[in-house]
């Protein structure tokens, strides 16, 4: 198991590389298609984390648990139900969540986990698709909650998802994650309001994968956020969102109106 990170140093030079301790080894690329350490360490401290990837595109699921399927009183789905978030939605752990100008009703934070795609895959077999899972990541899938209903003609899933800022990731990407043992919760302004199982997932990781990749290609970096839980809520402007996941970590984002 190997943890991941994007970083700026106080310089402002971007980096990608491996945690070793309290230093992290400095890699050339990406980090999803065959990096090469450059030779050089950092020590920990000082560098400011950055969302651990820059997705194409975040591929987000509705109605991948068993638990909240059963609370909406929906079936379970045959094929992962999912929407794109842009690449302009991206926001990395410390960055705030920002309010629409255009748009004055709740914000709602979902905690998910997040799959970082390694290799560009399509098509793949359900055997084929762990091959193509770089890592394992926390994901905040921020929702203006009001938009999605606002045209009775047509639910605005993409635009209620995709406003700048609403596609939180980090803090980091860990490799070879037990996510069956693990679970998400999520505080807000330090009260818990989610903690639910991973292992209550409908469609597994590399389901999801798989299945994902007879619709569209996932490129490396892209991110697939496996859906949430119970414990959906608002956020008000100024308040502190944490979604933790153990063995990957807290990301940490506040609403700014």
């Amino acid at each position: 198991m190997q943890t991941w990170i994007r970083f700026q140093t106080g310089d402002g030079a971007i980096g990608f590389g491996r945690i070793e301790g309290d230093r992290v080894a400095e890699y050339d690329g990406p980090g999803f298609a065959g990096p090469q350490p450059t030779g050089a360490t950092l020590p920990r401290a000082g560098l400011r984390l950055l969302s651990p990837c820059e997705p194409g595109k975040v591929v987000a699921l509705w109605n991948n648990f068993h638990a909240l399927a059963r609370k909406l009183e929906k079936p379970v789905p045959r094929h992962p139900l999912f929407l794109i978030k842009p690449a302009s939605s991206l926001a990395g752990p410390g960055d705030p969540i920002v309010r629409p100008r255009s748009y004055a009703g709740k914000i709602v934070y979902e905690g998910e986990l997040g799959i970082v795609i390694g290799r560009r895959c399509r098509d793949a077999a359900p055997a084929e698709a762990a091959a193509h899972i770089f890592g394992y990541t926390v994901v905040n899938d921020v929702t203006a909650s009001e938009v999605i209903g606002e045209d009775p003609g047509f639910p605005q899933w993409c635009r209620a998802k995709g406003f700048d800022t609403f596609g939180c990731i980090g803090p980091a990407i860990v490799t070879a994650f037990d996510w069956r043992a693990a679970r998400v919760v999520t505080r807000l302004d330090g009260t818990e309001r989610q903690n639910y199982p991973l292992s209550d997932l409908i469609f597994s990781p590399e389901q999801q994968v798989s299945l994902i990749s007879q619709d569209l290609t996932l490129m490396p970096g892209d991110v697939i956020a496996c859906g949430t839980s119970l414990g959906v809520g608002s956020m008000k402007d100024g308040a502190v969102v944490e979604v933790s996941i153990d063995g990957i970590g807290a990301l940490v984002n506040h609403m700014r109106g």
